[in-house]
């Protein structure tokens, strides 16, 4: 049902605090940053016709546009399976990822491609992606609920599909229009594969279990 092995997670959490490390170090990730920056600026497709096109890209990890569909897909399963676990799993990740997405933002203060003057400012909200985050973590607790629910194959599938590639297209859109620097995608997807594994444990420890009893349900 979408949730991550923890050798995963684990490997998440240690690509998430060596390129921070690394970063913060002005280190070899930096200058490779730099680098590709240099060369997707040259391309201008922010000052071109494929601005849109690209833009549209991006909107895969784009909150308003993954509350739309969890929003549908929640009602339908919260009155089809008469309980709030699904809607509570929504809210948990949310605000799992609004604390710790912007934790990192403002403790970093990374400034974007685009920022004219230093690489750390505290005006800087670049680091981690939160539009990468939201696509693994958001499209991962979507899939799980349609796959928890048994909705059609169909409809799995293609949360299977924005799930993974969610992600991936977001994260290039976001380097090719010069709104990020590629470590910026890459412990984006780090954080947000960690924030679904805690959602999974904390559904099974406390979420899923404390329903059930309200409810006078086996709790396992």
């Amino acid at each position: 049902m979408g949730r991550p092995a923890w050798w995963s997670v684990g490997l998440a959490v240690v690509v998430t605090v060596l390129v921070t490390v690394d970063l913060l170090a002005r280190g070899t990730l930096e200058r490779m940053d730099l680098q590709v920056s240099e060369v997707v600026s040259s391309w201008g497709l922010r000052d071109s016709v494929l601005y849109w096109p690209v833009w549209v890209l991006t909107q895969a990890g784009g909150r308003v546009t993954i509350l739309l569909v969890l929003a549908v897909l929640v009602g339908w399963t919260c009155i089809r399976q008469r309980t709030i676990v699904p809607l509570l799993r929504v809210l948990v990740a949310l605000a799992l990822l609004t604390a710790v997405v912007y934790a990192f933002k403002f403790g970093t203060g990374r400034t974007a491609p685009a920022y004219p003057g230093s690489f750390f400012h505290r005006d800087g909200a670049s680091y981690p992606s939160g539009h990468v985050a939201n696509a693994v973590l958001m499209w991962g607790v979507a899939r799980w609920q349609a796959v928890e629910s048994g909705l059609p194959a169909a409809v799995q599938r293609g949360l299977w599909v924005l799930s993974v590639f969610g992600p991936v297209v977001t994260g290039v859109a976001m380097v090719a229009l010069d709104f990020h620097w590629v470590t910026d995608a890459v412990v984006g997807a780090a954080v947000g594969l960690v924030l679904l594994g805690v959602v999974h444990a904390l559904d099974a420890i406390v979420l899923s279990r404390f329903v059930r009893a309200r409810a006078g349900r086996p709790t396992v």
